[in-house]
């Protein structure tokens, strides 16, 4: 799967966004949890999907695993984007 495959499920493209809004710039599964009505441990695959695919970091510190999205990783799904968002020239009928 692409980066940008790895987005089409709601739940990590919320969770990207939580982690990319989120105050410093990372955030803890703590932080996480709370807006999904999904268990914890969905929320934790989903993250691990995330960050096998190269889109977040992280690191334990603790009880806790901070996360952070990779800045790299961005800058390529923008790219990715931009060039498959382009208008395609139509001919006259």
């Amino acid at each position: 799967m692409t980066q940008v495959s790895m987005l089409a499920d709601p739940v990590r493209l919320r969770l990207l966004s939580l982690i990319a809004s989120h105050e410093g710039g990372e955030a803890c599964v703590c932080d996480l949890t709370g807006p999904f009505d999904v268990s914890q441990p969905t929320i934790s695959h989903h993250l691990k999907v995330l960050r096998e695919a190269g889109l977040v970091g992280s690191e334990r510190r603790g009880t806790w695993v901070y996360y952070w999205v990779l800045p790299t990783a961005l800058a390529r799904m923008s790219s990715l984007l931009q060039t498959s968002a382009e208008p395609t020239e139509v001919g006259a009928c």
